[in-house]
């Protein structure tokens, strides 16, 4: 059994209708998944879904993590078990520093693993941690300061997602278009972040309809996805395919469409 597991998965928004119409998908540790649609297809919607967003409602299936059913568990909960979300338009949270948000987050998961009980990080472990994964990012030391995301770049906010990533060492990572908005320094950065932490203790679902991040970061599994559901599925020369030919040969023809 792979660590995520989805079966069935429906998902509408709250009193609204079904966007998400029957996805299978399994993620293990060690791999590396796309899944490229077009735009208006679902993707976010899955990668909120999966992340426990409470506008978003589980209709029909199930989410496994580690053979564990988190259908129903809140996203904090889910974060604690290890799956981690980097948002395609982060938030600004003013008043809060990237440092002082980075560490609450690290104590929480590290409560979380004690049973409830506090055991924060050591503020020397913990800033040793956060500049050596700065340096690596290549995220300006004086970001760490600065409110979470207030006054930020594009760029600026996805590093400090795969920085994020980076510290809190989550076991599947899903990306949501993390690449959108970037130029291509600030795209290779965070595609080498990406590189550097999947690995034997981490898998990553890559979100995007560009095949543009996948020139840095090869998947092991492409899975197109169109109209709420995966329509396809194969190796990293099917993003190619896509980059060349487009969604239209996966896309469902209109009632009444075609030639008279």
């Amino acid at each position: 059994m792979a660590l995520l597991e989805i079966t069935n998965l429906h998902v509408a928004l709250e009193g609204g209708p079904e966007i998400v119409k029957g996805v299978d998908l399994a993620v293990d540790l060690n791999e590396k998944h796309a899944i490229m649609g077009p735009n208006g297809s679902g993707k976010s919607t899955l990668a909120y879904a999966l992340m426990g967003h409470p506008a978003y409602e589980v209709t029909e299936g199930q989410i496994l993590l580690d053979g564990v059913d988190v259908t129903e568990l809140g996203a904090d909960e889910r974060a604690q078990r290890g799956l981690f979300l980097a948002f395609q338009y982060p938030h600004a949270i003013p008043g809060v520093t990237v440092t002082s948000f980075l560490r609450s987050a690290i104590n929480a998961k590290r409560k979380a693993a004690n049973g409830g009980e506090d055991d924060p990080v050591p503020i020397p472990e913990f800033r040793t941690a956060l500049l050596s994964a700065m340096e690596d990012l290549k995220v300006p030391r004086e970001l760490a300061s600065r409110y979470l995301n207030d006054g930020f770049s594009g760029g600026e906010k996805k590093r400090v997602e795969i920085l994020q990533m980076a510290l809190l060492r989550p076991r599947i990572a899903v990306l949501d278009e993390t690449d959108s908005g970037l130029d291509i320094d600030a795209l290779k950065i965070v595609a080498n972040g990406v590189n550097a932490l999947v690995g034997p203790d981490v898998g990553a679902l890559v979100i995007t309809h560009y095949q543009r991040i996948l020139n840095y970061v090869t998947p092991d599994f492409v899975h197109v996805f169109v109209d709420g559901r995966i329509v396809a599925a194969g190796g990293p020369e099917l993003a190619h395919t896509l980059e060349a030919e487009g969604y239209e040969a996966f896309t469902p023809m209109p009632v009444g469409g075609g030639e008279s």
